[in-house]
């Protein structure tokens, strides 16, 4: 019989799969045009996509694509730039600078064909007029470390960018151009999956302004200087240039989580989805998910006993202590000290792209046993949650999950297992 920790990864090895662009693509292709095909591309599963893309496209085509160091695989005909994620680097600068050249000047019988996905938003990094590299290397950092989630994120990046929030589409014009998405984004919002490049902004520069505001951010001078200029705003709906952009969602967390949830009633777990766009503190999300966990032991509701609960979507973290560990170790941190134990009870959180944060590790495991045998290693779960060090937490329990780059990213995947 499968163990309980098997069956997590089997869950959580469904959702990738589900998630690889050679599953999906196939079904997204568009007519080839009287020009050229030109595919451009950012994020971590952008060589993937390039490589699927490539594969079932019988016409010519060219094309560059961008994605984190180590994420890049062989492609024959799409070129593939490695760049720094989250933070960016100069590498990410002139990838998008050739990718902007790229569809510069083309007519209305071209065809670009723009892959995106989750982390696009560091790798196609062009600032804005007046702002240097090293400023949005800064504003990153800060961005990351405040708490701040997603749409406030790259609100703020699309606004300081020549290239994010619609700025594509502005060079792509008027070609035609057809966006194909993998989703990283709680609610599937194709604007906010890598800033938008190639879709209009709702956001404004008065928006991105209060959310550093309200995070306490207030350098590098030379953004808010530029956020406070009278500068353009970035394309808006209805403008022309987005009358020839057609895009698809090729891969979302709701398809991996029902993969998921397919393979639970295979080894006879009742599945319940229970959000592919869960947000908010990682700690806080651990205490609603643990409330629920205890109903279903004490009273099996809303679901009875053997089951397991699913759910995606994108917690934060506000780093206020010196440890390490990205959102779904501090999940799992939380969650133990809130079942203190439970019988019963397994969980797996990691990240789709392999990568939780910075660290090397996908996510982790927690067992009715975790804060038993930490006490037994001398460790003190609340104080090493309080100090964000949720990373060497597992390591010293030896419950990391380490899978290396999935090459494709459809957010936070969590499961819950409740047994007999």
């Amino acid at each position: 019989m499968m163990s309980q920790r098997d069956l997590l990864r089997d869950l959580f090895d469904a959702a990738v799969q589900a998630a690889l662009p050679k599953h999906t693509i196939i079904e997204y292709l568009p007519d080839p045009p009287k020009g050229r095909t030109i595919v451009v591309g950012c994020g971590k599963a952008a060589a993937t996509m390039a490589k699927a893309f490539e594969e079932c496209w019988e016409h010519p085509l060219e094309g560059i694509v961008v994605t984190p160091y180590g994420h890049s695989v062989p492609t024959k005909r799409v070129k593939v730039i490695e760049a720094s994620h989250p933070v960016p680097d100069s590498a990410g600068m002139q990838a998008a600078l050739n990718i902007q050249a790229l569809v510069t000047n083309l007519t209305p019988d071209d065809l670009v064909v723009f892959l995106v996905s989750g982390g696009g938003s560091s790798l196609l990094t062009l600032p804005a007029k007046g702002i240097s590299l090293d400023d949005k290397k800064i504003l990153n950092t800060k961005l990351l470390q405040c708490g701040a989630n997603i749409r406030e994120m790259n609100c703020v990046r699309k606004h300081v960018s020549s290239i994010k929030g619609g700025r594509l589409a502005e060079t792509i014009w008027p070609a035609q151009c057809v966006t194909l998405a993998i989703s990283d984004i709680p609610g599937d919002d194709l604007s906010v999956i890598a800033s938008g490049p190639t879709e209009p902004d709702e956001t404004t520069f008065e928006e991105a302004l209060a959310i550093l505001s309200k995070y306490h951010i207030d350098e590098p001078r030379s953004i808010i200087e530029f956020l406070t200029s009278n500068n353009p705003e970035t394309p808006k709906p209805g403008n022309r240039i987005f009358k020839r952009i057609h895009s698809h969602l090729i891969s979302t967390p709701q398809r991996s989580l029902e993969a998921a949830a397919t393979t639970a009633r295979q080894h006879g777990f009742t599945p319940l989805i229970l959000g592919d766009a869960i947000e908010g503190e990682a700690q806080e999300v651990a205490r609603v998910l643990a409330g629920i966990t205890k109903q279903v032991v004490r009273h099996g509701q809303p679901i009875p006993r053997p089951c397991v609960l699913l759910s995606g979507g994108e917690t934060t973290v506000t780093v206020n202590g010196n440890g390490r560990g990205g959102r779904n170790a501090e999940f799992l941190l939380s969650l133990a000290i809130e079942l203190n134990g439970l019988h019963g009870v397994w969980a797996f959180a990691g990240d789709t792209d392999g990568i939780d944060g910075t660290e090397d590790n996908a996510g982790a495991f927690i067992t009715p046993e975790s804060l038993k045998r930490a006490r037994e290693l001398g460790l003190d779960a609340k104080r090493m949650l309080a100090d964000n060090d949720g990373y060497n937490f597992f390591a010293k329990l030896d419950d990391l999950v380490i899978t290396g780059p999935t090459l494709t990213n459809v957010n936070d995947f969590r499961a819950i297992l409740i047994d007999q």
